[in-house]
């Protein structure tokens, strides 16, 4: 098992990031230097969390092993040189983990995984993200646009580095070497990581749990779900204004460049980027047979069309968006309203108002049947969500104790370490990297939660169902590489597998020797890294009491409140929207019905009539048919209106307004006629249009 338990964690933890972002991107449509940029990203921080804790457990065997190897370990003493064990080994006798790695295996998997991502993060991902974003017509234009954009961004980083750096040659006991300089890199880095970190650490560390126990309460999710469909109507008619506007700017310029001018292949990419009944429209409204003139008009310019180019982008990109979140928000708000209701059934069976539009598979008609349904979604659901609530609630609670008293050593406060510490007596490598794994994942599941649900305006915004742009998703790629080595680094502080914090000399682990020492940088090491996690505190209990949403409501960004007017009218907007919707759909499913019926009753009927009067037909009528065929096209028989209404059903057609007096089998009347919307032709002589007003 040496090594495998390392490559199918590998392989296990890519899977997981591609299933992920094909949640949120859309590999057809978006590049795929974006896509494979933004998986590359996500796949090494996901690889770096489930990764971590084989790390942990391997170091704990070395440090066993160099212990045992020695007759008589020494104490901790940083003179010797010689690493430390907590126990005797001829106690607890060391036995290689089933997941152990060999050595020199690590070292070099965590340098590729750290210097990748920070690449990743600092130089690769800003330049795709302009190059994205930029509206230019050709792959040089794009460049350039994206080295503009990122100059004054790269400029910034430098200056920082810089000033490191002058502090590390001010300084007289320190010397440059690389090794210095790498570690200042790696500090300035993780510093700018862990001031991130905490602010969004706090944040999911109250939310997660609240969000599983409001979960349990139904009127609160159908309110919160009608508060959204308020705002969300809103966006939407915002996106659509704002599309209208644009496509009237593409239509305008459109029209002025021709086909034989130099810009046309900008405005034909142009084109290719609007939706399809726009292109439509607009391909009807070309006059290419005219030809430009340079002196009496005035054209757009190249970097105008760049700009109109961009903006057709977001548009298109954010119309669309908006489209999908509805219907999905829709289908949301429905189902909840049928949990409210199915919640008072007396037959324990779970009835849905409206059938779900894509085909059930075997395992769900046979296992998840209207019964268990209904016993999951009204009885057994809200009691899971709040055990869930309660148990990470609990494990909050831990983080937020463990963040505030991890620096002390004599005694452990910190009960990660404790845990860990526990097991590495009896060397229970299992229980240790279960432990590991379960404290690094809710760590995880609290900062990458809050990535996924922060949206800064509609700059950056990850929304599920396809329906993330490029530019969040290389900012989110971005932002997991930052985050995730000063969690990990944030890890191993809290289980005291940092010599730096334990202020031991004992064997680190791999993970924290690609590091450095930080003993570069004393003010960073011994300060920042210790105390400015505890802020964790503050920022749980504004989270807790809600403050950033009280703020926020205040500077005019409506926010859920239960105890807000703003929030009542923006309920009962929404339950009206989500009641005008549902009436709407009702009616479709009722005329998709009538129709359905119409075309099993008349459709049978008008089979069997055409075939009998097949079957019965005489040798002279049918001579007389084949000579009068054209005739027959041509004029109406009055014997045959019962078959015509039949026909217009079928054809969807509704002539409630049919009078028979007014039809005729006079072609001529017929000629002069106007054809009416219900599917016959009524004559102007008999027939004034404000007769029936």
């Amino acid at each position: 098992m040496s090594g495998a338990a390392l490559g199918l964690e590998i392989v296990f933890v890519f899977f997981l990031a591609l299933f992920l972002l094909h949640r949120y991107g859309d590999f057809k449509k978006q590049h795929r230097l974006v896509i494979v940029g933004t998986l590359l990203a996500w796949y090494l921080c996901f690889l770096i969390v489930f990764i971590l804790p084989l790390d942990v457990s391997t170091t704990i065997y070395n440090r066993c092993k160099h212990a045992a190897a020695n007759s008589s370990p020494p104490e901790n003493n940083s003179t010797t040189g010689v690493y430390a064990a907590t126990p005797a080994p001829s106690q607890h006798p060391c036995f290689k983990p089933w997941s152990y790695i060999p050595d020199g295996i690590m070292p070099i998997f965590w340098r590729v995984v750290y210097w990748t991502s920070q690449f990743l993060t600092w130089i690769l991902l800003p330049f795709m993200q302009s190059y994205a974003r930029s509206g230019g017509f050709s792959i040089t234009g794009k460049i350039k646009t994206a080295l503009i954009e990122n100059a004054i961004y790269y400029g910034t980083y430098l200056l920082i580095f810089g000033a490191f750096l002058i502090y590390v040659a001010v300084n007289p006991h320190l010397h440059l070497e690389w090794n210095q300089l790498q570690t200042i890199g790696i500090a300035a880095a993780n510093t700018w990581g862990l001031f991130l970190l905490v602010l969004l650490l706090g944040y999911g560390l109250v939310e997660i749990p609240r969000s599983y126990w409001n979960g349990a309460k139904r009127g609160y999710l159908l309110m919160k779900t009608y508060f959204k469909a308020a705002k969300l109507m809103t966006e939407k008619a915002d996106a659509e204004e704002a599309l209208e506007d644009v496509m009237e700017e593409v239509c305008k310029v459109n029209g002025s460049i021709k086909y034989n001018h130099p810009l046309r292949k900008c405005v034909d990419t142009i084109l290719k980027k609007c939706p399809t009944e726009y292109q439509e429209k607009m391909g009807r409204n070309m006059d290419d047979y005219e030809d430009f003139d340079e002196k009496h008009n005035t054209y757009p310019s190249e970097k105008s069309l760049v700009k109109l180019h961009k903006q057709v982008i977001y548009s298109v990109q954010r119309h669309r968006r908006t489209q999908v979140q509805w219907q999905i928000l829709l289908e949301q708000a429905f189902y909840l309203e049928d949990v409210a209701k199915n919640e008072t059934s007396a037959t324990h069976q779970f009835v849905h108002t409206f059938q779900s539009p894509d085909p059930e598979n075997r395992f769900t008609q046979h296992f998840y049947s209207p019964t268990v349904e209904w016993y999951w979604e009204c009885l057994l659901r809200p009691w899971f969500y709040r055990i869930l609530a309660v148990v990470l609630s609990i494990f909050s609670v831990i983080v937020v104790w463990s963040e505030c008293t991890f620096f002390s050593t004599t005694p452990v406060l910190s009960l990660f370490a404790v845990f860990i510490q526990l097991a590495e007596k009896t060397y229970n490598y299992i229980y240790i990297e279960i432990a590991c794994f379960l404290s690094i994942f809710f760590l995880s599941i609290c900062v990458y939660s809050t990535v996924f649900r922060i949206r800064v305006f509609n700059y950056y915004y990850l929304a599920s169902h396809h329906q993330t742009d490029a530019y969040s998703l290389l900012f989110s790629g971005m932002l997991f590489c930052r985050l995730t080595p000063p969690l990990c680094l944030n890890f191993l502080g809290l289980t005291h597998m940092d010599s730096s914090i334990s202020h031991q000399n004992t064997q680190p682990t791999a993970y924290t020797s690609i590091m450095g020492s930080m003993k570069v940088l004393s003010f960073i090491a011994d300060g920042f890294y210790i105390y400015y996690p505890m802020l964790v505190v503050i920022l749980c209990i504004a989270t807790y009491f809600s403050l950033g949403t009280r703020c926020l409501n205040l500077l005019g960004f409506q926010q859920f409140m239960g105890d807000n007017d703003m929030t009542s009218d923006l309920v009962d907007e929404g339950k009206e929207l989500i009641r005008r919707e549902k009436r709407k759909r009702q009616r479709q499913e009722e005329g998709e019905n009538r129709r359905r019926e119409w075309k099993e009753r008349y459709g049978h009927n008008r089979e069997d009539s055409t075939r009998n009067r097949n079957v019965h037909i005489d040798p002279k009528e049918s001579n007389f048919s084949d000579i009068s065929a054209n005739r027959s096209t041509k004029y109406t028989r009055a014997n045959n209106r019962t078959e015509r209404d039949r026909i217009e059903l079928l054809q969807d057609a509704e002539p409630l307004d049919f009078n028979a007096a007014t039809f005729t089998d006079d072609p001529l009347e017929s000629e002069s006629g106007r054809y009416q919307p219900g599917g016959r032709y009524l004559s102007m002589s008999h027939c004034r249009i404000f007769d029936d007003v």
